[in-house]
Parts: structure tokens; C-alpha cells; sequence
């Protein structure tokens, strides 16, 4: 899937990018500044560059791959950031049964690409979200590829991520999700921005 490059705001603050699907577009919020990932860079004085795409995996719904391609990490280094959010994973849960190796590949090959690219920048990678009760195999396999893939760039991480919305699913009688049932609302939202404040808070640095 090709992306359009995404606009770096004006400003003076650190330059913060997001590789992300559809939970860090912001997919069931009332606005886009309701969004997890809107919230912690407005607290921050960041200039948020978030060109996430519903759908996205580091294989679902992916057509081009490689520097000079337009793909989504394509976008993630033109725009030079400071620090770079990887939260990605989810998605790839629906074609895991047929894709695993690649799958594992391509979340080395990402992150290793963007490393490379942009050496300096600072990087968080937060354990691949979830979105109900039921938990295949593949998402347990796939955070650990994850977290090993962040530990080989020497990235930050954030674990515990797919818990975040636990008791909170469609269907639940205190529900935090958007009325598609798949993604959260801006009660969900708020809830995972409180969240990623405390885990970036526990950095050393923080951030």
C-alpha cells in the first residue's frame, strides 16, 4: 500500500513519527486529536507525523517494500524525525496461518530499514495492540517477534500493550470501543494515551 508523504508541522518541538494501523489513525475517535498518539505528542509540545493506515501490517494489506517505494516506513524516514513510534502487528494476526515466516521477516527488515536510515533518531516500539477476549496462538507469537525485532535496533519498548483494553471490548457492559466494535472510541483512546504516558514516563530517559 502506497501512502502520500506525509506533512512535517511547523514548530520548534521534536519531530515524532508514527508506523502504525488503525489504532494509532485513530480509527473510531470523534476527531483525530481524541487519538492515543495525539494526545501524548499535545502534552509533549511534539509535531506529531502520523501517516498510519487502517489495515496496515508489516505484510496485511502491504503492497511495496523497500526504500524509494512510497511504503509507509518510506514515509516514516522523509520526515527526518527525532523519535519514531513502531506500533504495528495487530493486523498481520488475520494472515498469520499462511505468512508467518514473512511476517517474521518483514518485522526485522522494517525496523532494521528505519534504524539504518535514521540512526539518531530515538525509538519506541510498543507491543502490537488487541481488540477482544479471544486471543489466537499468533498474537503471543508475533509481540515476541516484535519485542525481539525492537531489541536488536536497541529501541525502547513498551510491553503489555494488547491488555490495555481488557474488560473493555464490544460487548462488555462498560465498553470502550467505537460502534464498529473494532476499534476504541475516544474513552478508549484517552485510556491508552494514560497509559503510554506512564510506560514513556519509566524510560530511562523519559520521554
Amino acid at each position: 500500500m502506497r501512502v502520500d508523504a506525509a506533512e512535517v508541522p511547523e514548530g520548534d518541538g521534536p519531530v515524532v513519527a508514527f508506523y502504525g494501523d488503525s489504532y494509532t489513525l485513530g480509527t473510531g475517535a470523534s476527531a483525530p486529536s481524541k487519538r492515543w498518539s495525539s494526545i501524548v505528542s499535545a502534552e509533549r509540545g511534539w509535531r506529531e507525523v502520523n501517516p498510519s493506515v487502517n489495515g496496515l501490517g508489516f505484510v496485511n494489506n502491504r503492497s511495496t517494500y523497500g526504500e524509494g517505494s512510497g511504503d509507509l516506513p518510506d514515509i516514516v524516514i522523509g520526515a527526518d524525525p527525532d523519535i519514531v513510534f513502531v506500533t504495528m502487528g495487530l493486523n498481520d494476526n488475520f494472515s498469520y496461518s499462511s505468512r508467518a515466516d514473512r511476517i517474521r521477516e518483514q518485522i526485522t527488515a522494517d525496523l532494521t530499514r528505519l534504524h539504518d536510515a535514521i540512526p539518531d533518531a530515538r525509538f519506541v516500539v510498543v507491543e502490537p495492540f488487541w481488540y477482544t477476549d479471544d486471543r489466537p496462538e499468533s498474537v503471543e507469537t508475533i509481540i515476541g517477534w516484535v519485542e525481539a525485532a525492537a531489541e536488536e535496533i536497541g529501541a525502547d519498548y513498551v510491553p503489555g500493550a494488547s491488555r490495555w483494553l481488557d474488560g473493555h471490548y464490544a460487548g462488555s457492559a462498560d465498553t470502550w470501543m467505537a460502534s464498529d466494535g473494532l476499534h476504541p472510541n475516544d474513552t478508549g483512546y484517552a485510556h491508552m494515551a494514560e497509559e503510554m504516558d506512564a510506560a514513556l514516563a519509566a524510560f530511562s530517559p523519559p520521554l
